[in-house]
């Protein structure tokens, strides 16, 4: 049976990234208003700023697309203000372009904020969170992930990484306290989703799947509130809209498949 690993949030710290704006900064207001101190982190450090003074909260400007900023990252935020209990790597940035007009730098740039920057926390994070008996790891993804849209295809491939790798994570964490939620979004109407309308055929593309009613808009107030939920009742998932659910859950198939066969396989070195 699965271990359900729920969480009180009041006393809390959750470090947010990509906090200053959008589905961010819902986020911040829905686990500030939970009772979580917040520490929020974005380039735009004046925003931030402003922001966390709202919450209580701190502010930690970082880039996430370069590495040397993020190699230090949650030891630098635990030394200023104590403990993470729950990561939450929302940070990201959207590619809806020609591939073949993708510059060597800008692919480089989607996959390090997209994928390697979480995955990078994570390393740094998990170990902590083990030493202090345990915490929670929110990976926000896409339904881009499993869908080949036009124009997204650095996009869609750093997406479908993270959710890759927050299932992986979750199949090597079986039997520890760290809690996993991977959460895959349609779209969500902020200044990413608005970049849409820039590239005629992801935008008729958009369009089709609205007038066949498998996609519809999902306000971030709504995404905050059931990432708090699921992190505080220990949820593998938050899938919204939820009339796209079937898309994902159908992709997974295979991988819930092998997690099943190798049930008593250990996850972890036994050294």
């Amino acid at each position: 049976m699965r271990m359900i690993r729920s969480m009180e949030l009041r006393g809390k710290r959750v470090l947010i990234t990509g906090g200053s704006r959008g589905i961010g900064e819902a986020l911040a207001h829905a686990f500030a208003g939970a009772g979580a101190a917040v520490a929020l982190v974005a380039r735009s450090a004046a925003a931030l700023e402003s922001l966390a003074t709202q919450l209580g909260g701190t502010a930690h400007a970082a880039d996430l697309s370069d590495p040397a900023q993020v190699s230090t990252l949650i030891p630098r935020v635990e030394d200023q203000v104590g403990p993470i209990d729950v990561l939450v790597n929302n940070a990201g940035i959207d590619s809806t372009v020609d591939f073949t007009d993708v510059s060597d730098e800008h692919l480089r740039t989607v996959t390090e904020v997209n994928y390697l920057a979480p995955a990078e926390l994570c390393r740094q994070a998990v170990p902590r969170m083990l030493l202090r008996g345990g915490g929670h790891i929110v990976n926000v993804s896409s339904m881009g992930a499993y869908m080949a849209f036009p124009g997204c295809v650095a996009y869609a491939a750093s997406k479908a990484a993270l959710s890759q790798f927050t299932a992986g994570l979750r199949a090597d964490f079986r039997g520890l306290p760290i809690g996993t939620t991977l959460v895959e979004l349609g779209p969500v109407p902020t200044d990413m989703l608005a970049a849409v309308e820039e590239y005629p055929p992801m935008a008729m593309a958009f369009r089709r799947f609205y007038r066949m009613g498998l996609m519809v808009d999902v306000p971030r107030e709504k995404v905050a509130r059931e990432v708090v939920r699921a992190v505080t009742r220990g949820q593998r998932h938050v899938r919204l809209p939820r009339r796209s659910a079937s898309f994902p859950i159908l992709v997974a198939i295979p991988r819930r498949a092998t997690e099943l066969a190798l049930t008593g396989i250990p996850h972890q070195s036994a050294d």
